[in-house]
Parts: structure tokens; sequence; C-alpha cells
């Protein structure tokens, strides 16, 4: 059976965040994903795992080569999507542009943010995930033992994040593009995860009037909070109080919106009007879209913060020369791994049968010496009939052939057959 190294996805290039949000795998449904996964293909799938994030949804897999043009169908099933929904917006690759790919990713040239470190966590918990649900192999273990190398060599021998342009600092630059200095400014962060951590140590920077964070969870709320000197608040709160706020960044792990227009409506009302910059980090959304509508709100969405950090990743792209080249050499160490692992079984039934060919003509000159032939001859004997039976199938098959598949074998056979010069 041939298996392929198998990626398949969407990006926040591929598609917008509209088609992103209807296509994700939040960690508590991973491991039924990736039974359904192997479910449905059988033997075709030998291991897989998923990699779900807010810019990217991927499938990586050890499959037969077919399994590649149904799995767009598997995802839009299990979506509860139509094919054609989802079709346009993905991209698949197969073998070393699969490795690439895999590279490139936890490297963070394929991030949204040039060079940014939170993609390679993000494929280690992908990664642990495949192993708690035993979706894992030794194919894709190698992979991604290799990919986290790969992305650590990347790190440590160029400058590729350096001077890093974060989705949080551009969350505060958006946000002091409507206020200007943000000290007069009170800030509420809706969930409690690395995200909103990161985006509270830079607004905390900034020094606001103030900090709160609200999340379902008050003990993670507080958690975090106390790092800032920051309030806190209970989810269920927010309708009656989002209307202190001038700044709030939401990213949270909810599969429906947390903040409606009419809620925004209302909180609009009470401040007289007076703007708010709302920024949705999360995918699927926690702000619904139609908020944008609104004159005095400032909705962005985490591809429109894409549009502002990319305008600082010039200083960077230097360094991508650079580590292309270490993941170029990084794939062909992998493709020979790969392609040496597939024809082991060839060269141990090559091994057993000189094996046993070795053992049928020691034994034959063993009973020759114990009849009382001549030492001499005997060694004589088993010398030419071991070198006969070594050279009959290359010379049989010389032999047969003809055009040029025989001149294919002439050109081989010094490579295959010993050279006596370089012996001595």
């Amino acid at each position: 059976m041939s298996v392929d190294v198998l990626t398949f996805g969407l990006n926040y290039v591929s598609a917008p965040v509209a088609v992103r949000e209807r296509v994700t795998f939040p960690m508590d449904v991973l491991r039924p994903a990736l039974e359904g996964l192997r479910s449905a293909f059988g033997k075709s799938v030998s291991e897989a795992a998923i990699l779900s994030t807010c810019n990217r949804t991927e499938i990586y897999c050890a499959a037969e080569p077919h399994v590649a043009e149904r799995l767009p169908e598997w995802m839009a099933d299990f979506n509860r999507l139509k094919s054609s929904e989802l079709v346009p917006h993905l991209y698949r690759y197969q073998q070393n542009g699969a490795v690439r790919h895999a590279f490139r990713v936890a490297s963070g040239l394929d991030s949204m943010v040039l060079g940014e470190p939170q993609i390679l966590g993000q494929m280690k918990d992908a990664v642990k995930a495949a192993e708690e649900a035993g979706a894992l192999g030794t194919l894709l273990h190698q992979l991604f033992q290799r990919t986290f190398s790969v992305a650590k060599e990347v790190r440590s021998q160029t400058a590729i994040g350096a001077q890093s342009v974060s989705m949080a600092a551009a969350a505060v630059r958006l946000a002091e593009r409507v206020f200007g200095n943000l000290g007069d400014s009170k800030v509420l962060f809706i969930g409690a995860g690395e995200m909103i951590e990161l985006c509270a140590t830079h607004f905390a920077a900034a020094s606001p009037k103030s900090m709160c964070v609200a999340n379902r969870s008050l003990d993670r709320a507080e958690t975090l909070a106390n790092r800032f000197s920051a309030q806190t608040m209970k989810l269920s709160d927010l309708p009656d109080h989002i209307d202190q706020y001038d700044v709030i960044v939401s990213c949270t792990a909810s599969s429906l919106p947390i903040l409606g227009l009419g809620m925004v409506e209302r909180a609009i009302r009470t401040r007289k009007h007076r703007p708010m910059v709302m920024v949705d980090l999360a995918v699927p959304r926690d702000i619904e879209p139609e908020v944008s509508r609104l004159s005095d709100v400032y909705l962005y969405s985490v591809d429109d913060l894409g549009r502002v950090v990319q305008q600082g990743t010039d200083a960077r792209k230097a360094a991508v020369v650079q580590a292309e080249a270490i993941i170029d050499t990084q794939v062909q160490n992998f493709m020979h791994w790969l392609y040496n692992r597939e024809i082991v079984p060839t060269l141990v039934d090559v091994q057993r049968n000189a094996d046993q060919l070795r053992q049928l003509e020691l034994d034959r000159a063993r009973r020759m010496l114990a009849r009382g032939d001549s030492p001499e001859e005997v060694m004589e004997w088993l010398a030419h009939s071991l070198t006969q039976k070594y050279l009959h199938g290359p010379m049989a098959e010389l032999n047969r052939s003809e055009g040029p598949q025989r001149e294919q074998l002439l050109d081989m056979l010094p490579r295959l057959l010993p050279d006596s010069h370089r012996r001595r």
C-alpha cells in the first residue's frame, strides 16, 4: 500500500473569516473529529492530526493518495456545509509539498504575522491531541518532531521573529487611531486565554484609565486581572456594563456571538453616541458582524488586524530567504528518510534471501569437508558458487533486456555490484 503525506485545509489567505469561522475544530471536538475521519476512510488513512486556529484549519495525514480527492467532502459534511461553499477556499499539498508546508507553518512563514511564535505552540497542542486520540503513528510523529526542530532552527538562525508586529500590538494601534492617547480610555477584555493575555500586556503598556476582564470562569479572570490591577466581570453581566467601556477586545472559544447588534445599540445610546472600538479576535466571531453598521462603533475583525500587521513586516522579509533555505534542506532530509522507510521491507527481504542462500551454500561446503574433500577445493567451490548465484539475477535480467532498458541496467550495474579496486 502506497502511503503519502497529505496536508489539506484553508487559511486567512484562501478564505475570509466568514468562511473560516464555519470550519473550526475546537479542542473538545478534535478527538471525535479524528475518530470520525479515520472511521470514514478506514485503512486508507493510517494517521491524522488536525490544526485549528483563528487563521487556519488544516488536516495532516498519512494516507493513500486517492484520499486527497475525498477530504473536501468529509470536511464539509463534518462542519455541516455544502462542498461548493468550501472547495473554492481549500488548498492541498502532497509529499514534499506537504512537508514543506508544515515546516513553513511552524516557523511562522505562513502566518498572518510573519514570524509569530504562537503557531508553534498551537501545532504542538494539535499533535498532543492526535497522540491522545491514538491517531498518530511513526510517519506523522517523525514529521512533527522534525517540524518542531526546523522551527527552532529557523528562529535561532534567522531574524524572522525580530521586531515582531503582533495582533495584540495592532489592536492597540487601532484603538489609538480613534482615541489618540488611551490615558482616558476604559478597556474591557472578554476571555482569559493566551491572546487576551497578550492584548492585556500591550494595552497595559499604553496606561489606559482602567481595565477589566470578563470571562465565564471568574477564577481565570481574576488570575489574569491580578497581573494588571484590573477588575473582573461575569459574562452574564456584559449587557448591563459594556456601555462603560471605550475599547472592547474579545477572544473566546464560544461557538456563537457573545455581543449582538441589539446589545451594542443599547450601549451606544447609553453612551450618547461616544465612539467605541471593538476588536474581535475570535473565530468563530464573538461580535455579530452587523455591529459594524453602527456609525459610532469601530469594529475590527482578525482579518482587519492582519492588514495592519502586514504593514510592519518589511523589516523581517529579508530573513525569509534564509529561512526558506533552511526549510529546503530539511525537506530534502525528511523525504530521504521517508523514501528509505518505504524500501525497508524490500531491503529486509533481500537480506533474508541472501542469508538463506549463504546458509545453504555454507551447509553444502561443510558436508564436502566432512566427507574429506580438500579444504582448498571446498573454499574455491564455495567462492565460485556464491559468485555465480550473486550474479545470476542481474546477468539474466541484462540478457532479457533490450533498448533503453538495457542501457539503464548497464548504467546501474557498476553501482550495484561491488568494486574490487575500492576494497583494496
